[in-house]
């Protein structure tokens, strides 16, 4: 269960979401609807994310065994390493301003409160998720844990919040910072403004960090 937290946690640094969230913060006008359109994204990320662990738990618990051998084999030690050299080198080699045009096209359906608003954040949850390498590692220990299919299936609305715990933070964060912008939140987030690359690098330093070590762990 550990791991399973573990790697749940480390799936939420999500840079693609929080970027979004704080581009919403510094474009939408003071009198806008943050809070609302904030929710509803976070919300459907939340659903995008929780349909596809219900989905991949019931392929892994098909599989029986076989995960429980895949995660003792030295390759699942090997392929976690290798993930964060991967990782760490992509890091290296963005230039870590989170002003992607992806982020831009996914700000145009997000002004405004609304069934869209859901919906972009349904398909973020599906699209991190089914590309995170952190998201299925965690459903696998926790498919090849000694628990009740209850506690497992259920256990899975606590994988999904873990996994959007950073990306709504940080929208309490940035929401805090436009309610009091001279507040210490507001200095936090000029200064985190100011040191774009740095904050965003560091997350991906600390995804590579983490999971090169969960492969030397599990090597040993």
């Amino acid at each position: 269960m550990i791991q399973a937290v573990s790697f749940g946690l480390l799936d939420s640094l999500n840079a693609l979401l929080i970027g979004v969230i704080v581009a919403l913060g510094v474009m939408l006008p003071r009198n806008a609807a943050y809070r609302r359109i904030v929710t509803l994204l976070i919300l459907g990320d939340w659903f995008g994310v929780f349909l596809l662990s219900v989905i991949t738990m019931v392929v892994f618990d098909g599989l029986g065994d076989l995960v429980q051998k895949a995660l003792d084999s030295p390759v699942f030690g090997i392929l976690l390493i290798a993930t964060g050299v991967l990782t760490l080198v992509g890091t290296v080699r963005s230039n870590g301003s989170g002003d992607s045009p992806l982020v831009r096209r996914i700000l145009a359906p997000l002004q405004a409160p609304s069934a869209k608003t859901v919906l972009v954040g349904f398909i973020l949850g599906l699209a991190q998720s089914a590309t995170s390498i952190p998201f299925f590692t965690g459903l696998a220990f926790l498919s090849a844990g000694d628990y009740h299919a209850a506690i497992r299936y259920v256990g899975l609305v606590v994988y999904a919040s873990l996994a959007l715990s950073l990306p709504t933070l940080s929208a309490v964060f940035v929401g805090l910072v436009r309610a009091y912008p001279y507040s210490v939140f507001g200095r936090a987030f000029e200064w985190m403004r100011n040191n774009r690359e740095l904050v965003v690098k560091l997350a991906g330093y600390i995804v590579a960090v983490a999971l090169t070590a969960f492969g030397i762990v599990a090597l040993v």
